[in-house]
C-alpha cells in the first residue's frame, strides 16, 4: 500500500461508509471506490465486506487499521518538519569560532538569529581557526568563522571584514601619550604577539622588516584574548587584533598600529555538503552583526566590513 491508499483506507474506516469517506477526502465515490479495489486487489485479501447496504472492515481491516494510524501520524509529523524546516523553524545549526570573533560580533548574531529561530537547535564552539577546518571538513561543524583567509582542505572561506592589529598597554603607559603606535616606538618594550609563523605574525614580521625592525615577541600568543592578563599586570604590550573590546577592560589602553595591518575575518563553509536554509540564515546574521559591530565605539575605524566604505 503507497501512501494514499494507506490514506483511503484509513478515511473508509474512520468514517465507515465509501460516500462519508469520499466526502472526508474530497473526492468522488466511484474513484474512492475504484482506488479501494485496486487496493484489495494488490493485497490480495478484501479489507471491507457489504452487509445490509454498510461496509464491514475485515479481520484482516482490524488487523491492520492500528499501523495505519500510525504511518498517518508519522506522515504528518513528516509533513510538520518539513514545513519547519522550510519556515526556519526547525533543525540545526553549529557554529565554530575563533576567540576574537566569539567575544565580539558573535553574540548579537546568535542572539538575532535566536529571535528569527527559535525552535533551531543552535550550538557554538570557540576554537582555534586551524581546527575550525577539521570540523567543517568532519561534519562536526556547520559554519566557521575564523580570522585567515588561508585556504584549507575540506572548506571554503569568504572574507566579510578586515580587522586592524593594535596596540593594548597598561593604563598610564609611556605610549598612551601617542596617538598611534609605530614599530620603532616598541623598541625596549616586552612585546607580547602572534607567533610569528601564524598569518598575523607573518604579517607583523614584514611590517617591522619594512621598518628596519625585527619582530621578536617576548611573549607568542595564540588567540589575542591571551594577552589581556599580561597586560593588565604590566608585563609588557601587545600587538593583537582589534577585533576584541580592548577598551572594555580595566587597566588597558588602546592605540592603533601603523602602518596599517589588516587582519582578515572569514566566514567559512564546508565544502562537501551544501548549507540548509537555516545554516544560510545563521550566516546572514552574522554579516549583518559584523556590519552593525564596525560602527560602535570599539571598533569604529579599526573594523571594516568588506563593501564599507574606507
Amino acid at each position: 500500500m503507497n501512501a494514499r491508499q494507506i490514506e483511503v483506507f484509513r478515511a473508509i474506516m474512520r468514517n465507515g461508509s465509501l460516500t462519508a469517506a469520499a466526502a472526508a477526502l474530497n473526492v468522488s465515490q466511484p474513484a474512492l471506490s475504484q482506488m479501494l479495489l485496486h487496493t484489495e486487489d494488490g493485497l490480495g485479501f478484501k479489507l471491507f465486506q457489504r452487509k445490509a447496504g454498510r461496509l464491514v472492515p475485515t479481520p484482516e481491516a482490524e488487523a491492520l487499521y492500528p499501523e495505519a494510524e500510525r504511518l498517518h501520524n508519522d506522515l504528518d509529523g513528516f509533513r510538520r518538519l518539513a514545513a519547519d524546516l522550510r519556515h526556519g523553524k526547525a533543525g540545526l545549526a553549529r557554529l565554530a569560532a575563533s576567540a576574537p570573533p566569539s567575544l565580539s560580533f558573535v553574540p548579537q548574531a546568535l542572539h538575532a538569529f535566536r529571535a528569527t529561530h527559535p525552535g533551531v537547535r543552535l550550538m557554538s564552539s570557540v576554537v582555534p581557526a586551524e581546527v575550525i577546518a577539521r570540523m567543517l571538513d568532519r561534519g562536526e561543524a556547520d559554519l566557521g568563522l575564523a580570522m585567515t583567509d588561508v585556504p584549507q582542505p575540506g572548506s571554503a572561506g569568504e572574507v566579510i571584514a578586515h580587522s586592524e592589529v593594535v596596540c593594548i598597554m597598561p593604563a598610564g603607559h609611556r605610549l598612551a601619550a601617542s596617538r598611534a603606535i609605530g614599530a620603532g616606538e616598541l623598541n625596549g618594550e616586552n612585546l607580547i604577539s602572534y607567533r610569528r609563523e601564524s598569518l598575523p605574525g607573518m604579517r607583523l614580521d614584514q611590517a617591522f622588516a619594512d621598518a628596519g625592525l625585527r619582530f621578536a615577541p617576548r611573549v607568542e600568543i595564540d588567540v589575542s584574548i591571551m594577552a589581556l592578563a599580561f597586560v593588565q599586570q604590566g608585563f609588557g604590550v601587545a600587538l593583537v587584533d582589534a577585533l576584541l573590546p580592548w577598551t572594555g577592560f580595566t587597566g588597558i589602553e588602546m592605540r592603533p598600529f601603523r602602518p596599517r595591518v589588516a587582519l582578515p575575518v572569514s566566514i567559512l563553509v564546508p565544502t562537501r555538503r551544501p548549507l540548509s536554509a537555516t545554516q544560510a540564515a545563521l550566516s546572514h546574521h552574522l554579516r549583518d552583526a559584523v556590519r552593525a559591530y564596525a560602527a560602535t565605539p570599539a571598533a569604529r575605524g579599526l573594523l571594516r566590513p568588506i563593501g564599507a566604505k574606507p
